[in-house]
């Protein structure tokens, strides 16, 4: 699965690939590290205003949700059961891009990840790139207050995602520059799933010792 992106683009890098006029300047804070446990507001293109570069938060929350702990189990949303889901089944048309230029991964080298080696993936020279969301607006049962949510899809490993996490072989879905149109547009969901669907990566080990034995 994916919990951890980074996006340390500049705010004019960042519209100017997107072809998108961020909403809220003052929300745009770019970093080496997002945390999807701290449920941080990212950077989001949505499907009904491609136009603009929101911030939400990572961590979905369905509208018939009595309160927001469900966005603990929201944080990824595996691309092959979307349709059985509860959870995600009423959002597979509400779609978004969430803008990174990295996200980490680790390999294990023992059953329980004590011994493990942290990498960096992206789509090669730091360049900006979109994974692949659906979002959601919840608005709480108690106060009416609104929060506005996404999820990030994941798909099959490809080879070398394969490696690098190799215990539950998951990785999230990069979309291709010049698809991202066709997945806000509506294109099948299973479009984008592998092996059907893949991307070009590369992977830096972050470690400075590999291995420790």
């Amino acid at each position: 699965m994916c919990y951890h992106t980074k996006q340390t683009k500049k705010a004019t890098e960042v519209q100017k690939r997107f072809n998108a006029s961020i909403e809220n300047i003052e929300l745009f804070h770019p970093t080496s590290h997002f945390n999807a446990f701290d449920f941080p507001k990212m950077p989001i293109i949505c499907n009904d205003e491609p136009g603009l570069i929101k911030h939400w938060n990572w961590g979905l929350i369905p509208a018939w949700s009595e309160d927001d702990d469900i966005k603990k189990f929201t944080l990824n949303a595996r691309i092959e059961s979307i349709h059985d889901k509860k959870s995600f089944k009423d959002y597979t048309s509400q779609r978004c891009l969430i803008i990174a230029n990295g996200f980490y991964e680790w390999k294990w080298y023992d059953t329980k990840g004590k011994n493990k080696e942290k990498f960096e993936i992206g789509v090669g020279k730091d360049d900006l790139f979109a994974f692949a969301g659906l979002f959601s607006e919840w608005q709480n049962p108690e106060d009416g207050s609104s929060l506005s949510t996404f999820t990030m899809l994941t798909t099959e490993a490809n080879e070398l995602m394969s490696d690098i996490h190799n215990i539950k072989k998951r990785m999230p879905i990069i979309l291709k520059p010049e698809d991202e149109h066709l997945f806000l547009e509506g294109k099948d969901l299973e479009y984008f799933s592998f092996p059907n669907y893949d991307i070009d990566l590369v992977a830096e080990s972050q470690e400075s010792q590999l291995r420790l034995f």
